[in-house]
């Protein structure tokens, strides 16, 4: 009988928090394996969540030649008649490239990779069940990494085809000729803007008064209008009661107004849920809540203190970026590079209700306050740091600088003349509070204002500082020459 393998450091999960916590532990020279299944490595960024739905915004921008109209005319298009199998190419080639470079990352830093399903057979024994095969293996620390996948109430009728969840669109083989989509967060109206920008009617329902109600205001109001104009119905403020289906066969969302929306498609995004029940958690001594997520210490320890959680399967933020940097984090924690001089470096269960009063704020330990949040919607959405809401309720006072895209020679080249860059700042210390954009490449001009923001940088570096030209960067000091005249008024 063979020997049970045994690893210093066990992966469970290779999405960009697995991945990460794999190669941090082995660049520690740790023997480390990363356990996925075989058509899942990369992890559902790669395959249901970050990489296709934003491949997907990228080859309809392109095809429907959207950013060209204001030149060329509304009935402008690259390709005159889109279909789905145009757009998943493209899909296709984006994540086989992702998941060649997480098989190389892993074989150039010595990680082994195991294919199959992993669950806890005892809190050091892993079983690994792929199809009729079955094997066990030992590790000294397990990191969970395993993720989150669309919740899906019993309540709604999904069929793969005609009701959806965000996993199951990417799937469709056709575009519908219209959509309801339910939720009203960042999912939801991501897929609202794509599919209005391929012409398809949009319905979108969502029981909160506004959208992604943690974005400013202003920028909120921006994106709305811009969707009302691309044909996107909002219906805000209406939760759906139940989903039926019509004589021809399509769904029907019934509100508990008792108002009804007929679409071809629905596709149902409200919640996720923490990919954890199939890791037999009993077996180590874990249990993850109603939402199947887990409760992790400032070091991303659970309760069983070997055990470490990260990325979406611990909740919020469930962002790409922070779930990787999440698992660089637990892995250094776990190999004993970033432990306190203390011998007794375990944190006692009871200081989980001060952790997770701080993930009601919206972030984890040890990942900074200022977390860049990108939304792709078309146009984009980019914010880091607080709000005008949030400054409000906590009596900070604040003043605001901001820039129309359409003041930029970049703006009037690209024909984005509806974009806006808004920077809040102190009047008194005049440090930088929070930036907000939407337009254009809205994600990556984003970290000019996350750098200065990082290294306590005031509202004076965008009016003493001197941008490319001509540049979406320009906006930073337009912005900042309008709050400073703020001041001086």
């Amino acid at each position: 009988m063979d020997e049970t393998p045994r690893y210093d450091v066990a992966v469970i999960g290779t999405g960009p928090a697995g991945r990460n916590a794999a190669i941090q532990s082995a660049k520690a020279g740790k023997r480390v394996v990363a356990i996925d299944r075989q058509r899942y490595i990369g992890g559902q960024a790669v395959h249901r969540g970050t990489i296709p739905s934003k491949t997907l915004r990228e080859a309809v921008v392109h095809v429907t030649g959207i950013a060209q109209r204001s030149f060329y005319g509304e009935a402008y298009r690259v390709m005159a008649d889109v279909t789905m199998p145009d757009l998943n190419r493209r899909t296709m080639q984006v994540i086989q490239a992702e998941v060649d470079l997480v098989r190389d990352a892993f074989l150039r830093n010595d990680v082994d990779l195991v294919n199959g399903m992993a669950h806890f057979v005892d809190p050091h024994t892993l079983a690994v069940e792929s199809g009729q095969h079955r094997s066990h293996l030992q590790a000294d620390k397990v990191i969970l990494a395993t993720g989150s996948r669309p919740a899906q109430p019993t309540h709604i009728p999904f069929d793969g085809e005609r009701v959806v969840d965000s996993d199951g669109i990417l799937g469709m083989t056709a575009i519908p000729k219209s959509l309801t989509i339910v939720g009203g967060g960042i999912v939801g109206t991501e897929y609202a803007s794509i599919f209005a920008t391929l012409g398809v009617p949009i319905t979108l329902i969502d029981g909160r008064r506004d959208l992604m109600e943690f974005v400013d205001i202003e920028i909120v109001e921006a994106l709305k209008h811009h969707m009302r104009e691309n044909g996107i119905t909002l219906r805000l403020g209406h939760n759906v009661a139940r989903v039926e289906f019509d004589q021809r066969g399509r769904p029907v969302a019934v509100l508990e107004t008792g108002a009804k929306t007929v679409s071809d498609m629905l596709m149902y995004s409200v919640g996720r849920q923490g990919a954890t029940d199939a890791l037999n958690l009993t077996a180590a001594g874990l249990s993850a809540d109603a939402r199947g997520r887990l409760k992790v210490n400032p070091f991303y320890q659970t309760a069983v203190d070997h055990v470490y959680a990260v990325g979406d399967v611990i909740g919020q933020p469930a962002l790409a970026a922070t779930s990787a940097e999440q698992g660089r984090l637990a892995a250094r924690h776990a190999v004993g590079l970033d432990r306190p001089s203390s011998d007794d470096d375990k944190i006692p269960m009871d200081v989980f209700d001060r952790i997770e009063a701080k993930i009601a704020k919206g972030r984890r330990p040890n990942i900074d306050d200022n977390l860049p949040i990108g939304i792709y919607t078309i146009p984009e959405i980019a914010m880091v740091g607080k709000t005008e809401e949030q400054l409000t309720v906590a009596g900070v006072a604040y003043e605001s600088g901001v820039a129309r895209y359409k003041e930029t020679a970049r703006g009037a080249i690209v024909g984005d003349d509806f974009g806006v860059l808004k920077l809040l700042f102190s009047p008194d210390t005049r440090k930088v509070l929070g930036v907000h954009i939407f337009g254009s490449q809205a994600s990556e001009l984003l970290h000019i204002g996350q750098a200065v923001m990082q290294l306590g940088g005031s509202i004076d570096y965008f009016v003493e500082t001197i941008f490319n030209y001509p540049t979406f960067a320009e906006a930073y000091k337009i912005a900042g020459f309008n709050g400073v005249n703020k001041l001086l008024r």
